[in-house]
């Protein structure tokens, strides 16, 4: 039989891009023939730094124009207003087709698609070749989702702040209407109410589910998933995926020197830094960024702060200088998996991304948690009460892009808690503790290395069949 083929079709937004491409470089590392599909400004992002000498990275145009996009959006980090956010999904939409004609021309054994492709399914089904779903969420949040999606408890409450339980979900975890996303909350049938129908429906038409997460993080909502969300199909937990890779060779070009962040980090006491970073979409106002150098500054504590490049108003009160020798301003994108694992850093300031706090969890790393949108308070709750490794900064309501407003002071008292309270060494115990269960999964004989052998396992079979 010939070489396992399997071709990657990530959604082009990093919580996709970046865990895919580490995923297809694990398939290569295994003896799988990888290509990945993807668009032309989005190959940097899925080749990274690391070795891609044995993967094959073929390319379809990104539809811009014919949605009213400019041209070179082909990023959700490059959407220029939440208003062109529709837009930006109804242009994937269009992307079937080129995939069709990648699909008859390399002809793999298999398709792993985003969820965020839907019609990959249907693409999958018309060239008779299974499709596979990846999540770039973790379980516990697919989980939440789909309880909020089937018995929409927030519709029984009298304000947007009156906290409900989430049914059925296991683990008693409170919510407001207020940090659920819009589109949870819509009332009747809207594109995006659509857009999640159509990835229920095309997850259940799938072979299977790819998850970006290890068991032992999330086994009680790995059960519930398997038994109650996706009845009958097949979950793995491959991750987590940031550690198949080489720290801090993932993503764009940093905005620093790797080499000087490190000598900094170097001159650092062990558990002395806090790292900030909210991720590529999130956005404040400049009033926003300076509550966050005001509560930086008053917490006394040693920093690293990422920062858009763009957002340069704020700093004309000479924060920078003031700073200086105590904090770093990192303009752009930053190593962040180099950053987290320094013995240095103690802290991590999130917007609760997956990937940050996959990476934060496998590098046993705190977090506070600063949630701005998408799944990220979900997220929130999995580290604050649940895994117990955080603290909420107080954030209250889920934003498309610009996020909601914190004081310097409630950053300021959330530092405390994690650097130097009372309950600060057993946070960090529990994070070290589950930084090495992620460690061991991914080893040999470990959950997500079995998970990923079966699966491999299973598309040799599958693939005997096809020839």
């Amino acid at each position: 039989m010939e070489k396992l083929h399997v071709m990657f079709f990530p959604f082009p937004g990093q919580g996709h891009l970046i865990p895919m491409g580490d995923m297809a470089r694990v398939f290569s590392e295994r003896g799988v023939r990888v290509t990945i599909a993807t668009t032309p400004l989005n190959v940097a992002m899925v080749k990274g730094r690391g070795s891609t000498q044995e993967i094959e990275i073929v390319t379809v145009k990104f539809p811009c124009a014919e949605v009213g996009l400019p041209e070179g959006c082909e990023n959700t980090e490059s959407i220029p207003s939440a208003d062109l956010v529709l837009s930006f999904f109804k242009a994937t939409a269009l992307l079937q087709a080129p995939l069709e004609e990648l699909l008859l021309q390399h002809r793999p054994h298999c398709l792993i698609a985003s969820a965020f492709f839907p019609w990959a399914s249907d693409a999958a089904v018309k060239l008779k070749i299974p499709r596979f779903v990846f999540h770039g969420i973790g379980v516990f949040a697919l989980c939440a989702s789909e309880c909020l999606r089937l018995y929409q408890p927030h519709k029984n409450v009298s304000s947007e702040s009156e906290p409900f339980v989430i049914p059925h979900l296991p683990g008693e975890i409170h919510m407001t209407r207020m940090m659920l996303p819009d589109y949870h909350k819509a009332e009747g049938e809207t594109e995006f109410t659509k857009a999640l129908q159509a990835i229920k429906e095309s997850e259940v038409a799938s072979s299977g589910v790819i998850v970006n997460s290890f068991y032992e993080l999330e086994q009680v909502y790995a059960y519930y998933y398997n038994e109650k969300v996706i009845q009958g199909k097949k979950a793995w937990y491959v991750g987590p995926l940031c550690l198949s890779n080489e720290k801090g060779k993932r993503g764009k070009q940093d905005g620093v020197d790797e080499g000087d962040i490190l000598k900094w980090l170097d001159s650092k006491k062990p558990n002395s830094v806090v790292y900030v970073c909210f991720g590529s979409i999130a956005n404040f106002r400049e009033s926003q960024l300076g509550e966050i150098a005001r509560g930086l500054e008053g917490s006394g504590q040693q920093f690293i702060w990422v920062v858009r490049r763009s957002d340069k108003g704020w700093l004309s009160d000479g924060f920078e200088a003031r700073m200086e020798g105590r904090g770093v301003i990192i303009w752009g994108w930053a190593p962040q998996l180099l950053i987290l694992n320094h013995q240095a850093v103690r802290a991590f300031v999130t917007h609760c991304g997956w990937n940050s706090t996959l990476e934060a969890v496998s590098a046993g790393v705190p977090m506070l948690t600063w949630p701005v949108s998408a799944e990220q308070f979900y997220n929130e709750k999995l580290v604050t009460e649940i895994l117990q490794i955080g603290v909420p900064v107080g954030v209250r309501k889920w934003a498309r892009i610009v996020g909601d407003n914190v004081t310097g002071d409630a950053l300021h008292k959330a530092l405390h808690r994690v650097m130097l309270g009372e309950e600060a060494d057993a946070m960090r115990n529990r994070a070290y503790k589950l930084a090495q269960m992620a460690t061991t999964a991914v080893q040999r004989d470990g959950s997500s290395y079995c998970h990923l052998s079966h699966l491999i396992q299973h598309l040799t079979s599958i693939a005997s069949l096809q020839t």
